[in-house]
């Protein structure tokens, strides 16, 4: 199965928990190596839906006010229960990189409100209708059940009860080659090139992460937006023209460059040459061993 189809099923069985005569799991853990468009493709789904998702990042499962993160996923989830009642629209709660902030790595230690965020999520899963935020508890307030997503690189640092079969759905994300091109074919699809255009592109740079072919695109705007720093007057102006220019001063029009497939893969050489650099000079070693002298 798809990650597309994946996440249409499991959005579909929430909506449906009531007249589904099985168990549905409220979680879906999308997992994957890093930069494989699992967020991307998400993203994808919900506009093809018409589905308006709430989302949060890892960063928001920790403060320094012990239990914040916690009612913080609940205000979340009941907010996307709101979007449903209010507007009349899907909505789902998304939390995006969640090994990140619950997964335990080495000898990182489970602070209160790690336990506090996994606890939440797996009452969610329990009781996905009756979600209080500490307000006085009414037995007739009740929370339309949305789907809760979850990415992450690594779902086997996270706490295993949370993860069991009855709580969360996992899905292993690995796009293969048609995956892939397809993918960056959407990415490029507003530029104007061809599948052939992708796929020569895909070919040429084989065995990266399609962030890497994001990264592409953004590359070849370096040399537009350097030609309009100098059309306004070169860098030492840059932040007066930018931020302190007058109500009646134009700045000059940035045109975005073209994409063709000769800058893409002139993007993807710089890139991959980058690759190499990190790999293989180490530099962060050397400045330590200089340190040692």
């Amino acid at each position: 199965m798809q990650e597309n189809d994946k996440v249409v099923v499991h959005i579909v069985k929430n909506y449906l928990a009531q007249i589904l005569n099985t168990n549905v799991p409220l979680i879906l853990g999308i997992w994957g190596g890093k930069g494989q468009g699992k967020t991307f493709q998400t993203e994808l789904i919900f506009q093809a839906m018409g589905i308006l998702p709430i989302i949060m990042s890892a960063g928001e499962l920790e403060s320094e006010r012990a239990g914040e993160p916690g009612r913080l996923i609940r205000d979340r989830y009941r907010t996307a229960s709101q979007v449903v009642q209010n507007q009349g629209k899907m909505s789902c709660l998304v939390i995006n990189d969640i090994d990140a902030g619950l997964g335990r790595f080495g000898n990182t230690q489970m602070t209160v409100n790690n336990q506090i965020v996994v606890g939440t999520l797996m009452n969610l899963s329990d009781n996905p209708t009756r979600v209080s935020i500490g307000q006085d508890w009414r037995e007739s307030d009740i929370t339309n059940r949305v789907p809760v997503i979850v990415t992450g690189n690594d779902f086997s640092t996270l706490y295993a009860p949370l993860v069991r079969d009855g709580r969360m759905d996992k899905f292993y994300w690995q796009p293969n080659i048609d995956d892939i091109i397809n993918i960056v074919h959407r990415m490029y699809e507003k530029d104007g090139l061809s599948k052939n255009d992708v796929v020569s592109i895909v070919k040429e740079f084989p065995n990266q992460a399609l962030d890497f072919y994001g990264a592409l695109r953004s590359r070849t705007y370096d040399n537009s937006i350097l030609k309009w720093v100098n059309d306004i007057g070169g860098p030492e102006v840059v932040g007066s023209k930018l931020l302190r220019r007058k109500k009646d001063e134009n700045l000059p029009v940035f045109v975005p460059p073209e994409q063709t497939v000769e800058a893409l893969l002139e993007s993807g050489y710089s890139l991959i040459k980058e690759q190499q650099l990190i790999m293989e000079s180490k530099l962060s070693k050397e400045y330590m061993k200089n340190m040692d002298d």
